[in-house]
C-alpha cells in the first residue's frame, strides 16, 4: 500500500516566494557596496562647507581625525561614506572649533537646540601656537525629536576627571567623546563631552 503526500498548491507556492524572497536578501546583503569620500583642509570653516555639500549627494559622516600630515601642514580629515543615494539631503552638518571650552559648551548647547546632535570631535593645532577643540554636530532631518543637553569638562588631571564624571554620571551625563588638547600657554588639558538626552 502506498501512501501519497501532496502539498496545497497554495503551500507550495508560499513556500517557493518565501525561499526567493530569502534568496533576494541574501544577495543584497552580500552585494551590499560603499562609497567613501575624504574630505581634507587646514581650515575648519571650510570644512563645514565641505560637509554639507557631501551630505546633498547622499553622504553620511563617519569619522574625524586632526593633526599632521606629510606636508608638514596641519589638517582636519573628514571620512564620509553612502550606501545609495536615497539619503541625498537627509543629513546636514555643523563644525564647531575653539580653545576655550566655556564657549565651545555654550555653542553646542545652541547647536542641539536647532537639532543637531554631537557625533565627533577632535583637535586642531591652531596658528597661535594651541590646539582647537574640534567638535563635528549632524542633524537627521529623518530622527525622532530629542531633547539634549551637553556639558564639558576639562582639567589636566585624570583625578579631578574622574571626581567631576562622577557627578555628573548620577544627573543623567553620558560620555560621548574625549580628546587632549594642547593650550597656547604650554599645557595638556583633557576634553571630556557629555550628553544627556530626553525624548521631547
Amino acid at each position: 500500500m502506498r501512501l501519497h503526500s501532496r502539498l496545497p498548491v497554495r503551500g507550495v507556492l508560499g513556500l517557493a516566494v518565501a525561499c526567493l524572497i530569502s534568496a533576494d536578501a541574501a544577495a543584497q546583503t552580500a552585494g551590499s557596496s560603499f562609497e567613501h569620500r575624504v574630505l581634507a583642509t587646514n581650515k575648519t570653516s571650510t570644512m563645514e562647507k565641505e560637509l554639507n555639500e557631501a551630505a546633498e549627494a547622499g553622504f553620511q559622516f563617519q569619522s574625524v581625525m586632526g593633526g599632521d600630515s606629510a606636508f608638514g601642514g596641519k589638517e582636519v580629515v573628514v571620512v564620509m561614506s553612502r550606501a545609495d543615494q536615497r539619503s541625498a539631503g537627509r543629513f546636514a552638518y555643523k563644525l564647531l572649533a575653539t580653545s576655550k571650552t566655556s564657549t565651545m559648551q555654550k555653542e553646542m548647547q545652541e547647536a542641539a537646540d536647532a537639532g543637531f546632535q554631537y557625533r565627533g570631535q577632535t583637535v586642531f593645532g591652531s596658528t597661535f601656537g594651541g590646539d582647537e577643540v574640534v567638535v563635528i554636530l549632524e542633524r537627521d532631518k529623518d530622527a525622532p525629536a530629542s531633547k539634549s543637553e551637553y556639558k564639558l569638562l576639562a582639567t589636566s588631571k585624570t583625578s579631578t576627571l574622574q571626581k567631576e564624571l562622577q557627578e555628573v554620571g548620577t544627573v543623567g551625563y553620558e560620555l560621548v567623546g574625549m580628546t587632549i588638547s594642547k593650550t597656547a600657554i604650554g599645557g595638556k588639558e583633557l576634553v571630556a563631552i557629555l550628553r544627556r538626552t530626553q525624548s521631547r
